[in-house]
């Protein structure tokens, strides 16, 4: 009897195991902070695969850049370091000029051209991706962009000099044509670069506002409504 019982003790330990052991964890690199809603986005859509996968895939999401900074993640899911992440599509344009269409100042300036443009040049980003061995997920559009300063400015002369955040080519092209220096800051280090000056001005969404969060002196907008970057979620292939 003893024997028995043990016999069925084990094989219920087993069928548990095994159920434990097809449950498989993902970790999601995440470039923005947790109240971004870029990473909002990301946190329900690991909700939703979990749900949908009855729970044998969870996706662990790491904001912030707490996993991978914004400039690692790509290489990270491409090497298989983490299998999941997001990043913005036009600072991947060294990897490909392509992920850079939705940078171009004016080319987009609603939703509804965003979409457009998205559906336009979809398959080939696909495909872009596909050739490095990266799935493409899904896209989500930012709001219009503006540029945000920390003096007043009333003319292109009054950008000379200024630090400025540049993150894709578009950016550091405005840069040069307007005299300012283009400086290489992540969105998670926002806060710091304009508190200590390593950082005057940017080109971003009003989405990005909370990372002035600490910021003392006071910060300028001005709505340019000139581009909808579209972000992009990917993993690995293999």
């Amino acid at each position: 009897m003893r024997l028995i019982k043990y016999f069925l003790t084990t094989i219920a330990s087993l069928i548990i195991f095994s159920s434990v052991s097809f449950a498989e964890k993902w970790d999601m690199a995440l470039a923005y902070g947790a109240g971004n809603f870029h990473s909002a986005n990301a946190t329900e859509f690991a909700k939703n695969v979990t749900k949908k996968s009855g729970g044998k895939l969870q996706i662990v999401t790491h904001p912030g850049g707490s996993l991978f900074k914004g400039g690692e993640i790509f290489r990270a899911v491409r090497t298989g370091q983490a299998q999941i992440g997001e990043r913005f599509m036009s600072a991947l344009g060294k990897e490909d000029p392509l992920l850079e269409i939705d940078s171009q100042p004016f080319l987009a300036t609603s939703y509804t051209d965003a979409m457009r443009l998205y559906k336009a040049s979809k398959d080939e980003i696909t495909k872009g991706l596909d050739e490095k061995g990266l799935v493409f997920l899904y896209a989500v559009p930012w709001p219009a962009q503006g540029l945000y300063s920390k003096k007043e400015i009333n003319n292109v002369d009054d950008l000379k000099g200024l630090k400025f955040r540049a993150y894709n080519s578009a950016t550091i092209r405005i840069a040069e044509l307007t005299g300012m220096a283009p400086t290489k800051i992540e969105a998670a280090e926002i806060s710091q670069a304009f508190s200590t000056g390593a950082v005057e001005s940017m080109i971003t969404s009003p989405k990005t506002s909370f990372c002035f969060k600490g910021v003392q002196s006071p910060i300028i907008f001005l709505l340019a409504n000139g581009r909808r970057a579209n972000k992009i979620f990917r993993k690995n292939k293999y």
